[in-house]
Protein backbone atom coordinates (compact mmCIF):
# COMPACT_ATOMS: atom_id res chain seq x y z
CA UNK A 1 0.00 0.00 0.00
CA UNK A 2 1.01 3.73 -0.68
CA UNK A 3 2.12 5.30 2.05
CA UNK A 4 0.48 8.66 0.70
CA UNK A 5 -2.50 6.68 0.97
CA UNK A 6 -2.45 5.01 4.34
CA UNK A 7 -5.89 5.52 5.62
CA UNK A 8 -4.16 5.38 9.45
CA UNK A 9 -2.85 9.05 9.96
CA UNK A 10 -1.64 11.95 7.56
CA UNK A 11 0.88 14.45 8.03
CA UNK A 12 0.09 18.10 7.03
CA UNK A 13 0.46 21.60 6.77
CA UNK A 14 -1.33 23.98 9.06
CA UNK A 15 -1.50 26.83 11.88
CA UNK A 16 -2.58 26.47 15.31
CA UNK A 17 -4.04 30.02 17.23
CA UNK A 18 -2.59 29.64 20.84
CA UNK A 19 -2.06 32.32 23.53
CA UNK A 20 1.50 33.64 23.72
CA UNK A 21 2.96 34.11 27.25
CA UNK A 22 4.84 37.41 26.46
CA UNK A 23 7.80 37.42 29.11
CA UNK A 24 9.04 41.50 29.79
CA UNK A 25 11.45 40.23 32.59
CA UNK A 26 13.83 37.51 33.50
CA UNK A 27 13.31 37.61 37.02
CA UNK A 28 11.51 34.04 37.72
CA UNK A 29 10.73 35.07 41.40
CA UNK A 30 8.33 37.87 39.78
CA UNK A 31 6.71 35.70 37.36
CA UNK A 32 6.09 33.37 39.84
CA UNK A 33 4.49 35.97 42.26
CA UNK A 34 2.55 37.33 39.64
CA UNK A 35 1.15 34.47 37.97
CA UNK A 36 0.00 33.46 41.42
CA UNK A 37 -1.59 36.71 41.88
CA UNK A 38 -3.09 36.68 38.46
CA UNK A 39 -4.47 33.44 38.36
CA UNK A 40 -5.26 32.86 41.82
CA UNK A 41 -8.74 34.25 42.09
CA UNK A 42 -9.49 32.45 38.87
CA UNK A 43 -7.55 28.85 38.40
CA UNK A 44 -10.06 27.56 35.46
CA UNK A 45 -9.94 30.61 33.52
CA UNK A 46 -6.88 29.47 31.48
CA UNK A 47 -6.74 25.83 32.84
CA UNK A 48 -5.21 23.84 30.23
CA UNK A 49 -4.80 26.03 27.12
CA UNK A 50 -1.98 25.66 25.58
CA UNK A 51 1.15 28.84 25.28
CA UNK A 52 3.81 29.87 23.29
CA UNK A 53 6.48 31.29 25.45
CA UNK A 54 7.80 34.63 23.91
CA UNK A 55 10.75 36.03 25.15
CA UNK A 56 11.02 38.86 22.43
CA UNK A 57 10.51 41.69 24.67
CA UNK A 58 13.87 41.07 26.57
CA UNK A 59 16.01 43.63 26.51
CA UNK A 60 19.39 43.63 25.26
CA UNK A 61 21.39 40.03 27.19
CA UNK A 62 18.46 39.34 29.16
CA UNK A 63 17.96 35.31 29.50
CA UNK A 64 15.85 33.38 31.55
CA UNK A 65 15.63 29.76 32.33
CA UNK A 66 12.95 28.27 30.27
CA UNK A 67 12.82 25.22 31.62
CA UNK A 68 12.03 26.91 34.92
CA UNK A 69 9.51 29.38 33.36
CA UNK A 70 7.86 25.90 31.45
CA UNK A 71 7.41 24.33 34.69
CA UNK A 72 5.78 27.58 35.95
CA UNK A 73 3.37 27.59 33.48
CA UNK A 74 2.44 23.96 34.32
CA UNK A 75 1.81 24.58 37.76
CA UNK A 76 -0.54 27.32 36.44
CA UNK A 77 -2.27 24.61 34.38
CA UNK A 78 -1.11 26.26 31.29
CA UNK A 79 0.45 24.15 28.60
CA UNK A 80 3.52 25.46 27.12
CA UNK A 81 4.41 23.98 23.70
CA UNK A 82 7.25 25.95 22.00
CA UNK A 83 9.07 29.36 22.10
CA UNK A 84 8.96 32.36 20.30
CA UNK A 85 12.46 34.49 20.02
CA UNK A 86 14.29 36.75 17.89
CA UNK A 87 16.99 35.27 15.57
CA UNK A 88 19.91 36.96 17.88
CA UNK A 89 18.19 34.79 20.66
CA UNK A 90 18.60 31.59 19.58
CA UNK A 91 21.35 30.78 20.71
CA UNK A 92 20.45 30.40 24.07
CA UNK A 93 17.02 29.50 23.36
CA UNK A 94 17.70 26.28 21.11
CA UNK A 95 18.71 24.38 24.12
CA UNK A 96 15.75 25.25 26.41
CA UNK A 97 13.95 21.56 25.66
CA UNK A 98 11.08 23.22 23.68
CA UNK A 99 10.50 23.62 20.03
CA UNK A 100 11.14 26.82 18.38
CA UNK A 101 7.87 28.20 17.00
CA UNK A 102 7.30 31.16 13.83
CA UNK A 103 5.00 33.62 15.62
CA UNK A 104 1.63 34.12 13.03
CA UNK A 105 0.63 37.75 14.54
CA UNK A 106 0.45 40.32 12.00
CA UNK A 107 1.60 44.24 13.90
CA UNK A 108 0.40 47.33 11.81
CA UNK A 109 3.48 49.63 11.56
CA UNK A 110 4.31 52.34 13.87
CA UNK A 111 2.91 56.03 12.91
CA UNK A 112 4.75 58.11 11.13
CA UNK A 113 7.33 54.95 10.05
CA UNK A 114 7.78 54.89 6.41
CA UNK A 115 6.80 52.43 3.78
CA UNK A 116 9.29 49.79 2.43
CA UNK A 117 9.68 50.76 -1.05
CA UNK A 118 10.45 47.27 -1.90
CA UNK A 119 7.32 45.41 -3.44
CA UNK A 120 6.98 42.03 -1.48
CA UNK A 121 7.00 38.56 -3.05
CA UNK A 122 4.07 36.73 -3.90
CA UNK A 123 2.68 34.85 -0.93
CA UNK A 124 3.51 30.48 -0.60
CA UNK A 125 0.41 28.30 -1.83
CA UNK A 126 0.05 27.74 1.51
CA UNK A 127 0.04 31.25 2.80
CA UNK A 128 -3.06 31.65 0.56
CA UNK A 129 -4.69 28.72 1.67
CA UNK A 130 -4.80 30.00 5.45
CA UNK A 131 -6.19 32.90 4.51
CA UNK A 132 -8.87 31.95 2.38
CA UNK A 133 -9.93 29.65 5.29
CA UNK A 134 -9.39 32.83 7.67
CA UNK A 135 -11.92 34.70 5.34
CA UNK A 136 -14.51 31.65 4.85
CA UNK A 137 -14.21 31.50 8.69
CA UNK A 138 -15.32 35.39 9.39
CA UNK A 139 -17.80 34.78 6.79
CA UNK A 140 -19.40 32.06 8.78
CA UNK A 141 -19.44 34.27 11.85
CA UNK A 142 -21.31 36.25 10.22
CA UNK A 143 -23.62 34.58 9.07
CA UNK A 144 -23.75 32.77 13.32
CA UNK A 145 -27.34 33.85 14.51
CA UNK A 146 -27.58 35.59 17.84
CA UNK A 147 -28.27 33.49 20.70
CA UNK A 148 -30.61 34.48 23.60
CA UNK A 149 -31.52 33.42 26.64
CA UNK A 150 -34.53 34.35 27.91
CA UNK A 151 -33.79 32.77 31.48
CA UNK A 152 -31.87 33.51 34.58
CA UNK A 153 -28.14 31.88 34.79
CA UNK A 154 -27.75 30.09 38.38
CA UNK A 155 -24.20 28.90 39.68
CA UNK A 156 -22.21 26.55 37.78
CA UNK A 157 -24.64 27.16 34.83
CA UNK A 158 -22.82 28.14 31.65
CA UNK A 159 -23.67 28.96 28.12
CA UNK A 160 -21.54 29.30 24.78
CA UNK A 161 -22.27 31.06 21.31
CA UNK A 162 -20.74 30.98 18.43
CA UNK A 163 -22.32 34.18 17.27
CA UNK A 164 -23.39 36.96 19.55
CA UNK A 165 -25.20 36.35 22.72
CA UNK A 166 -27.96 37.81 24.66
CA UNK A 167 -28.99 37.20 28.03
CA UNK A 168 -32.37 38.72 29.35
CA UNK A 169 -32.23 36.98 32.63
CA UNK A 170 -29.55 37.70 35.78
CA UNK A 171 -25.98 35.96 35.50
CA UNK A 172 -25.71 35.08 38.81
CA UNK A 173 -22.26 34.67 40.66
CA UNK A 174 -20.78 31.26 39.65
CA UNK A 175 -22.42 31.65 36.14
CA UNK A 176 -20.56 32.08 32.76
CA UNK A 177 -21.44 33.21 29.55
CA UNK A 178 -19.14 33.32 26.66
CA UNK A 179 -19.57 34.38 23.00
CA UNK A 180 -17.46 34.44 19.67
CA UNK A 181 -19.18 37.81 19.11
CA UNK A 182 -20.83 40.40 21.19
CA UNK A 183 -22.60 39.78 25.03
CA UNK A 184 -25.29 41.71 25.88
CA UNK A 185 -26.84 41.24 29.06
CA UNK A 186 -30.56 43.31 30.12
CA UNK A 187 -30.02 42.37 33.61
CA UNK A 188 -27.41 42.36 36.65
CA UNK A 189 -24.25 40.68 35.43
CA UNK A 190 -22.83 39.32 39.06
CA UNK A 191 -20.99 36.37 37.56
CA UNK A 192 -18.39 36.24 34.31
CA UNK A 193 -18.50 37.55 30.91
CA UNK A 194 -15.96 36.32 27.99
CA UNK A 195 -16.63 37.93 24.33
CA UNK A 196 -14.37 37.31 21.39
CA UNK A 197 -13.00 34.25 22.85
CA UNK A 198 -11.48 32.99 19.23
CA UNK A 199 -9.77 36.68 19.44
CA UNK A 200 -12.10 39.07 18.30
CA UNK A 201 -10.71 42.25 19.54
CA UNK A 202 -13.82 44.25 17.88
CA UNK A 203 -16.24 42.48 20.33
CA UNK A 204 -17.75 44.49 23.24
CA UNK A 205 -19.84 43.42 26.37
CA UNK A 206 -23.01 45.67 27.13
CA UNK A 207 -24.80 45.50 30.32
CA UNK A 208 -27.41 47.13 31.82
CA UNK A 209 -26.32 46.40 35.81
CA UNK A 210 -22.52 45.72 35.96
CA UNK A 211 -21.39 43.74 39.22
CA UNK A 212 -18.88 41.06 37.34
CA UNK A 213 -16.49 38.56 38.81
CA UNK A 214 -14.89 38.92 35.46
CA UNK A 215 -14.70 40.18 32.38
CA UNK A 216 -12.86 39.03 29.28
CA UNK A 217 -12.29 40.18 25.82
CA UNK A 218 -10.53 38.13 23.59
CA UNK A 219 -8.22 36.52 26.22
CA UNK A 220 -7.68 40.03 28.07
CA UNK A 221 -9.46 40.05 31.51
CA UNK A 222 -10.26 42.01 34.60
CA UNK A 223 -11.73 40.57 37.75
CA UNK A 224 -13.37 41.56 40.69
CA UNK A 225 -9.99 41.42 42.80
CA UNK A 226 -9.27 44.92 41.28
CA UNK A 227 -12.37 47.38 42.16
CA UNK A 228 -14.35 49.05 39.29
CA UNK A 229 -14.42 52.63 39.53
CA UNK A 230 -18.18 53.98 41.34
CA UNK A 231 -19.32 55.68 37.57
CA UNK A 232 -19.49 52.41 36.34
CA UNK A 233 -20.07 49.67 39.30
CA UNK A 234 -23.60 49.03 39.14
CA UNK A 235 -24.49 51.15 36.46
CA UNK A 236 -25.31 50.64 32.22
CA UNK A 237 -22.18 50.13 31.04
CA UNK A 238 -20.38 48.94 27.66
CA UNK A 239 -16.88 47.10 27.48
CA UNK A 240 -14.49 47.21 25.10
CA UNK A 241 -11.00 47.07 23.70
CA UNK A 242 -8.18 49.86 23.00
CA UNK A 243 -4.77 49.20 22.54
CA UNK A 244 -5.27 45.99 24.04
CA UNK A 245 -6.84 47.19 27.21
CA UNK A 246 -10.43 46.67 28.61
CA UNK A 247 -12.19 50.09 28.58
CA UNK A 248 -15.45 50.90 30.36
CA UNK A 249 -17.90 53.18 29.79
CA UNK A 250 -21.49 54.32 31.20
CA UNK A 251 -24.04 53.91 28.74
CA UNK A 252 -26.69 56.84 28.74
CA UNK A 253 -29.69 54.77 28.22
CA UNK A 254 -31.86 58.18 27.87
Amino acid sequence: MSLKKSPFFEIRSGAVDTLHFVVKTPDLATLRGELTRRFEATPEFFAHDVVAIDVRKLEGDDRIALDELARLLDQARLRPIGVIANPEQLSWVDGCGLPVLESQERRMPAKGAPEASVAAPPPAPEVIERVVERVTERVVQVATPTTIIDRPLRSGQQVYAKGDLVVLGLVSYGAEVIAEGNIHIYAPLRGRALAGVHGNHDARIFCTCLEPELISIAGIYRTSETSLPGEVLGKSVQVKLEQEKLVFEALRLT
